[in-house]
């Protein structure tokens, strides 16, 4: 092997044919490894990766749900202004219908005093109404008594002068 030059180890040529073939396809098989062994590195290192990432994955979260509570934080502090100008204005709104409520509120007393003065007047109205219908209805039971006593009166008269008449 050391008289030997290096190209002619090399050489294919001065092999027989049956170690030709068998050197060529291990050649073959292993340029064909190669892909083959990168593509199982690259699986083992996602899996590393995927090991690795349930850190990242909760930094991840922690991110988004921070995301989201300054978002509704932001929404709160609208909602929170908008309750503010409500209260502001509402309260005006209702310090203004008070004070409307308590300047009415004498005329209301004094319609409240005209009304149970009339409700009484009224009371006494009605007692006076009733007991001048019982005077009319008395009134009218004695008239009428006293025109049917004259009714038969005059009936028995003419009668009498019927039967008078009758007789000449």
């Amino acid at each position: 092997f050391g008289s030997r030059p290096a190209a002619r180890l090399l050489s294919l040529s001065s092999l027989p044919a049956a170690m030709q073939s068998t050197m060529r396809f291990t050649f073959i098989a292993m340029v064909l490894a190669v892909p083959a062994a990168e593509a199982v590195r690259a699986r083992q290192s996602l899996t590393l990766q995927s090991v690795a990432n349930p850190v990242r994955k909760v930094v991840t979260l922690l991110q988004s749900m921070q995301k989201k509570v300054e978002e509704e934080s932001a929404a709160e502090e609208k909602l929170y202004e908008k309750f503010q100008c409500y209260c502001k204005t509402g309260g005006k709104d209702l310090s203004a219908s008070i004070s409307a409520a308590e300047s009415k509120i004498p005329a209301v007393g004094s319609d409240i005093e005209a009304s149970e003065g009339k409700l009484m007047q009224l009371k006494e109205d009605l007692k006076t109404a009733q007991v001048d219908r019982s005077a009319a209805k008395d009134a009218m039971a004695k008239a009428t008594a006293i025109r049917e006593k004259e009714a038969a009166a005059f009936a028995a008269e003419k009668a009498d002068y019927d039967a008078n008449i009758a007789a000449i």
